[in-house]
């Protein structure tokens, strides 16, 4: 896959709303940390799960990470995955830019880096509220992950999403 990406949401005026999904290094860590902890999604009793979370440069240089700016360089969303097993261990679109298209333009990307590193299809354990948005974009149900007291105290869908 060449780098960078860059596609064109529709919508947004004539042009429609430009995207550039690139892979993220070390300097990319405070922003996507900052994105996470800030989430709205993660507000109320959700909030103790990414409190002290962060998004390290051996994290980002371990496995596949991928950014999504705008014109600007404002970071819109990123998404992480572990090829072995195959997973999806993070996805994140920025509160404002939600309702885009900048997480099916993530997914799209991420299934084809999956595809092409031989991957048949990629698990996520979801977060409860975006449950929704991955049956959107293909994803079948294959169970629950039960809650892990103290780090995750609710229980947590668990999908998978085809590739091939």
């Amino acid at each position: 896959m060449k780098e960078p990406l860059t596609v064109t949401l529709p919508g947004g005026g004539r042009r429609g709303k430009r995207v550039r999904i690139v892979r993220a290094t070390a300097r990319d860590t405070r922003r996507l940390t900052r994105l996470v902890r800030n989430s709205r999604a993660y507000e109320g009793h959700y909030a103790a799960m990414v409190a002290g979370y962060r998004v390290g440069p051996d994290y980002v240089e371990t496995h596949e990470v991928y950014l999504a700016t705008g014109d600007d360089d404002r970071l819109l969303g990123f998404y992480a995955l572990v090829l072995s097993p195959p997973e999806l261990d993070l996805m994140f679109v920025a509160d404002d830019a939600q309702g885009l298209g900048i997480g099916r333009c993530l997914i799209a990307h991420m299934k084809d880096r999956a595809r092409e590193a031989g991957v048949e299809a990629v698990r996520v354990v979801s977060h409860p509220p975006a449950e929704g948005f991955y049956l959107s974009v293909g994803a079948h149900r294959t169970g629950t992950v039960k809650a892990e007291p103290p780090a995750v105290l609710w229980d947590r869908p668990e999908l998978l999403i085809p590739v091939r």
